[in-house]
């Protein structure tokens, strides 16, 4: 056991400690586990066990030196004690070392693993994102736009199914790739959301999960090199990474697409990442939802300034991409499209029929307050702009609303 900080430290900071270090670890300790045990189960059980051991004996004992190491160390101890009658697991525990981390390859065949066929689509996500990614059901529930209690039945369904069906932990033979690839694609897609922007207070934005999504995308890239969606989310999550450097100002603050210092993007990155889908669209000729989000980021990451994007582009796009996948976040971000298009009034009648669906998506009455504000319905704008703050959690998105609500007085 590695040596610990020496003071006591509150029950506040070691809970603060472990979600860093669930966020950063779990995910690899339990593709490592399960892609040795080969049970799925059993797997997850030791690393949930290892985080409840650390809740209770942190905040006395001082967080660890190294607490991944830490969770390693009682989880693998709590896999020898529950597994000491199953020899062979027994064998394979005591052959498992740390602090070398889990191949990034297993957390792949992990994924493939939750999206196994036997399972729901929105089981299949929940799963890999708890398990793999070491997302919380909170923050899965933001990314779904569904309630924390939904997601967390999901997971324990899809974990009582893949204990049931005995779905082993491997990425599938070459032909049974493609009828799985779409649910692939989602979980990497969502991991790179949270990442982009964080749905919890803790930080504004999680630079490791967006890491470990473009690590992902593109090793799925290269297993599968002839699938252009595959080419298309990577080069989305690259456009995306490419303006990084301007989406938070020296305070840490968001800053908006319009007010962002298009000096400080990498132009070689967005050149590159252009290129990529390019070749994939000449190569193919099979648009898909990912191509289509990742041109339209090209739009906009390729302008000269704010002023200079092409919104009709982009709102061609948007009409491709919600006949090939139609759904409200979708029409929510076309009529932003509408806004430059065609109006304020045009865009906010796009919105009419949305607000059931999306009333606990902060962004639909972010953007709802602005079109108000431009119409001049003050008030209304400001019960908009109000319940958006009440709704999202991010700290970065919280600051920035509530200097809106500040211009109103």
């Amino acid at each position: 056991m590695n040596e610990r900080v020496p003071q006591n430290v509150s029950q506040e900071a070691s809970q603060e400690a472990l979600a860093r270090v669930v966020r950063e670890h779990a995910g690899r300790l339990a593709a490592s586990l399960v892609s040795l045990l080969g049970d799925f189960s059993a797997a997850e059980d030791l690393v949930q066990d290892a985080i409840e051991t650390a809740l209770r004996r942190w905040p006395a004992d001082g967080v660890p030196e190294r607490p991944d190491a830490w969770l390693f160390t009682v989880a693998r101890r709590r896999g020898l004690d529950v597994l000491r009658r199953e020899s062979n697991y027994r064998a394979k525990l005591a052959r498992l070392t740390w602090p070398e981390p889990a191949s990034r390859d297993d957390r792949l065949r992990l994924i493939f693993t939750c999206c196994h066929p036997a399972l729901s689509r929105s089981a299949q996500i929940a799963l890999t994102l708890r398990v793999v990614c070491g997302l919380s059901a909170a923050q899965i529930a933001a990314a779904f736009v569904v309630p924390e209690s939904t997601v967390a039945q999901r997971i324990t369904r899809a974990k009582r199914k893949i204990g049931e069906a005995g779905i082993p932990c491997r990425i599938p033979a070459e032909e049974d790739l493609p009828r799985r690839l779409g649910e692939v694609l989602a979980v990497i897609y969502l991991l790179f959301n949270e990442g982009y922007l964080s749905s919890t207070p803790e930080r504004a934005q999680a630079r490791d999960l967006v890491d470990d999504a473009e690590w992902l995308a593109a090793l799925l890239a290269n297993l599968m090199p002839k699938e252009p969606e595959v080419t298309g989310l990577l080069a989305l999550i690259r456009l995306h990474r490419a303006r990084g450097a301007a989406r938070f100002d020296e305070q840490g603050r968001l800053v908006l697409l319009a007010d962002q210092d298009r000096g400080l993007w990498d132009r070689q990155a967005i050149a590159e990442a252009s290129a990529l889908l390019v070749r994939a669209a000449r190569a193919h000729h099979r648009p898909g939802p990912y191509q289509l989000q990742a041109a339209i980021v090209a739009c906009h990451a390729e302008a000269g300034s704010f002023a200079d994007t092409d919104w009709a582009q982009i709102l061609v796009l948007y009409d491709m991409l919600l006949y090939l996948a139609p759904s409200p976040v979708a029409r929510l971000h076309r009529a932003i499209a509408v806004r430059y298009t065609q109006g304020a009034r045009a865009a906010l009648a796009e919105l009419k029929d949305l607000g059931d669906t999306l009333e606990r998506y902060p962004l639909f009455h972010a953007t709802r307050a602005e079109l108000l504000r431009d119409l001049g319905h003050r008030e209304e704008a400001r019960r908009a702009d109000e319940r958006a703050l009440e709704l999202t959690a991010n700290p970065a998105q919280q600051e920035l609303l509530e200097r809106r609500l500040l211009s109103w007085d």
